[in-house]
C-alpha cells in the first residue's frame, strides 16, 4: 500500500500540473508542415524531373467534424503564430496526460473508506432497498 508521504508527493505533482497549464497560452490543434509543390504548368521550371517545386507552402491541418480542414500560411509574423500557437497545444496535451497520469496514480493511492465512516458522505433517505414507497412515474396518455 502507498504511504501518505507519496500521496502527498503525488498531490503535489498534480498543484504543480494544474498550473503549468495556466501558463502555457494560446493554443491551437493541428498538424503544421512545409511542402514544396509542382504547379503543373507544362513550361514551368518545377515540371523539370530535379526541380524541388514551389514553395515551400506552410500548410495547417486539422479535423473538423470528422472532415480534414486545411489552411494555408505565408512566411511571417502570422505563420510565426501559428508555429507558437500549435507547438503550445503539443505541450499542453503533455501535460494534460501527465496529469490524468497522477490523478489515477492518486486514485489508486487514496486509502477506501467506509461511506458510514466518512465525513462527506450524503446523508441517506433512510429507505432501505426494495422500499417503494411511490408508484413508478409512468402513465398512459390521455387521448
Amino acid at each position: 500500500m502507498t504511504s501518505n508521504v507519496d500521496l502527498a508527493q503525488l498531490e503535489d505533482e498534480r498543484t504543480r500540473l494544474r498550473a503549468q497549464i495556466g501558463t502555457i497560452g494560446d493554443f491551437r490543434p493541428g498538424s503544421l508542415s512545409a511542402v514544396m509543390r509542382r504547379c503543373g504548368k507544362a513550361n514551368c521550371a518545377c515540371a523539370e524531373p530535379s526541380h524541388p517545386g514551389h514553395g515551400p507552402q506552410h500548410i495547417l491541418t486539422k479535423k473538423v467534424a470528422g472532415k480534414t480542414m486545411s489552411m494555408h500560411f505565408k512566411p511571417g509574423p502570422e505563420l510565426d503564430k501559428v508555429t507558437a500557437e500549435v507547438g503550445n497545444y503539443r505541450r499542453f496535451k503533455t501535460v494534460v496526460e501527465q496529469l490524468i497520469d497522477v490523478n489515477e496514480a492518486i486514485c489508486q493511492a487514496r486509502p477506501a473508506t467506509p461511506l458510514a465512516d466518512r465525513q462527506d458522505a450524503p446523508a441517506g433517505t433512510g429507505r432501505e432497498k426494495g422500499d417503494s414507497s411511490k408508484r413508478s412515474g409512468k402513465t398512459s396518455r390521455r387521448r
